[in-house]
C-alpha cells in the first residue's frame, strides 16, 4: 500500500505504478486558517507494510505536519509496517550546532518521526550523509544522479558535455553524473593571486568552447549558480545548462539563472516546481523492491 502526501502525490502515484501496488485513497484539504485536514479512506489490513510518500519541503510546516498526521492516523489503525520516503526531507539541512544552545533542526525532526512509528526512513541526496547518524531507524539515501544522467543522455544535444560542479562540495555529483555519461567534470575553485584578489575557476578542464551542464543537489536562491555562470561565459563555454536534485528555487532563482545566461534549468520531483521534470520515480520503486 502506498500512500501519497499532499506535496508527493504525483510522485507516490508514480511509484505505485512502477511496483503495481495500490495507491491509497485519502482526502486532505486546508481549512481557512491554515490548518490542514487528512483521512484515510481505504481500509488497511494492520499486518500490511505501507509506505508512506511525502517531501516535507516549502511549505514545510504544512507538510511536516500532514506526516505527522498519516504517521498517527496509521498508528491509530496498528499498522506496525511504516516506511517513510521523504524524497525532500525538511528542517535537515542543520545537523550540527554551530552557535551555542541553537536547535539541530535535524536532530529535532529524527525524533520527531522516530516516536511516530516509522520503521524505514527513505530519503534522495541528504544535505549531509551525516544526517543518517541522528536516527537509531535504519536511513537510506539515495542518489537521484542515475536519474538526471539518464535525462541528460536523452535529453541534451551534446553528447560530451563537462559536468560541472559550482563549488568542491558537489564534485562528488558531478563525477558520478560523469562517470554515467562517460564524460569529463570538473568543479570552480578559488585561487589566491595575492593577498587582496581571488579568482574563480575550473580546477583541471577548458572550458572554452565547449557545452557544460551545472550540477548541484539543491539550488535555493540561485547565487550560487549565477557566479559560476557569469565564470564560465567569462572562460569561453559555448553552452551553459543548470540541473540539480531539489529546486527549492525561491525568490525568482529560475529568472535569475535564466538572466545569466543559462539554456534551461532542470530538477528532480523531489519537490513540486515547475522544473521539476526529471522523476525519481524508478529510483524509488527499485530501491522499495530491494527492502
Amino acid at each position: 500500500m502506498i500512500i501519497g502526501g499532499s506535496a508527493s502525490q504525483a510522485l507516490a502515484a508514480e511509484v505505485a505504478r512502477e511496483l503495481n501496488d495500490k495507491l491509497c485513497s485519502v482526502e486532505t484539504k486546508k481549512f481557512p486558517d491554515g490548518e490542514r485536514y487528512f483521512r484515510i479512506k481505504d481500509e488497511i489490513d494492520e499486518d500490511e507494510p505501507v509506505t508512506i510518500i511525502q517531501s516535507t519541503g516549502y511549505p514545510q510546516d504544512e507538510n511536516m505536519m500532514e506526516l505527522f498526521f498519516i504517521l498517527d492516523t496509521l498508528g491509530d489503525m496498528n499498522v506496525k509496517n511504516i516506511t517513510l520516503v521523504s524524497p525532500y526531507l525538511g528542517y535537515s539541512r542543520q545537523e550540527r550546532r554551530f552557535k551555542e544552545v541553537e536547535c539541530i533542526s535535524a536532530k529535532a525532526t529524527a525524533k520527531l518521526i522516530q516516536t511516530m512509528g516509522v520503521k524505514h526512513l527513505v530519503s534522495i541526496n541528504l544535505h549531509e550523509e551525516s544526517i543518517c547518524d541522528l536516527y537509531d531507524i535504519p536511513v537510506d539515501n539515495l542518489s537521484a544522479m542515475p536519474a538526471i544522467a539518464d535525462y541528460i543522455r536523452i535529453n541534451y544535444p551534446e553528447k560530451k558535455p563537462i559536468i560541472l560542479a559550482p563549488d568542491k562540495g558537489a564534485e562528488n555529483f558531478a563525477k558520478e553524473i560523469a562517470t554515467l555519461l562517460n564524460t569529463d567534470y570538473d568543479y570552480l575553485e578559488k585561487v589566491r593571486l595575492s593577498p587582496e584578489k581571488v579568482k574563480t575557476k575550473t580546477k583541471s578542464i577548458s572550458v572554452d568552447n565547449r557545452s557544460v551542464i551545472i550540477v548541484d543537489d539543491i539550488i535555493s536562491t540561485g547565487g550560487t549558480i549565477v557566479n559560476a555562470i557569469n565564470i564560465l561565459k567569462l572562460q569561453g563555454a559555448k553552452a551553459v545548462d543548470v540541473v540539480c536534485v531539489h529546486p527549492v528555487l525561491v525568490n525568482d532563482a529560475v529568472l535569475k539563472i535564466n538572466a545569466a545566461g543559462a539554456n534551461s534549468v532542470q530538477g528532480t520531483n523531489t519537490l513540486k516546481s515547475e522544473v521539476a521534470n526529471i522523476s525519481v520515480a524508478k529510483t524509488i520503486a527499485e530501491h522499495l523492491k530491494n527492502l
